[in-house]
């Protein structure tokens, strides 16, 4: 393994472990939330999702691979979302080392990785873009089920019942569009960077 794959494992590997103790002492700080209301958060989730595609990514045996590269790209989106909704929706208020790893380092840092290290495997643009958006669709669908039977919602927007689906329609569809065009950023910021890497100067540098 060359010394930068080793660097870049390592950052993985860190930040991953990171990711996934901020989810843990974020449990452990709020023992009067339930492990299913706890995890009906999209903060944790996508924490969660981060932590594991960063660790994947920082197996030698995985390094590279189409679909661990996809799961990088996928938590990218995820954690960009996450970082600008709370910042921007939710009043961005942080307190403790928790708050601040699941809301402004990780979410920073895992598209960041991205940026730095995207993925040199073509990805396929519409179909990469719709399987990036099944996961918060299938989220949202989920809340919106586990709210009308619990009258319980993670976020007060989602909450349409107490504060109407005016609300409802108008942050779901800013969101949703949020994650259209980053989702379709980060592919292109991708592509740009495999021809990059793929042009005849970078293969000879490469060689």
């Amino acid at each position: 393994m060359s010394r930068a794959r080793a660097s870049k494992s390592a950052w993985r590997a860190g930040l991953g472990l990171f990711a996934l103790a901020g989810v843990a002492a974020g449990y452990e700080a709020r023992p009067a939330l339930s492990a299913v209301d706890f995890l009906s958060y999209f903060t944790t989730l996508s924490n969660l999702i981060g932590g594991a595609a960063l660790l994947a990514g920082a197996v030698p045996g995985l390094h590279g691979r189409p679909r661990v590269d996809w799961l990088r790209g996928a938590a990218a989106l995820y954690l960009a979302i996450t970082g600008v909704v709370y910042a921007l929706v939710m009043g961005g208020r942080v307190d403790g080392w928790t708050d601040w790893a699941q809301h402004r380092v990780v979410p920073v840092a895992v598209p960041l990785d991205w940026l730095l290290f995207a993925t040199a495997h073509r990805l396929r643009g519409w179909r990469t873009l719709l399987g990036w958006l099944a996961f918060p669709l299938a989220y949202l669908g989920y809340t919106m089920a586990h709210g009308s039977a619990t009258s319980w919602y993670p976020y007060p927007f989602l909450d349409a019942p107490r504060y109407g689906y005016g609300v409802f329609t108008s942050y779901t569809s800013l969101i949703a569009a949020m994650f259209v065009v980053l989702a379709a950023v980060l592919i292109g910021w991708a592509d740009l960077h495999r021809r990059a890497l793929f042009t005849p100067a970078m293969r000879e540098a490469r060689t």
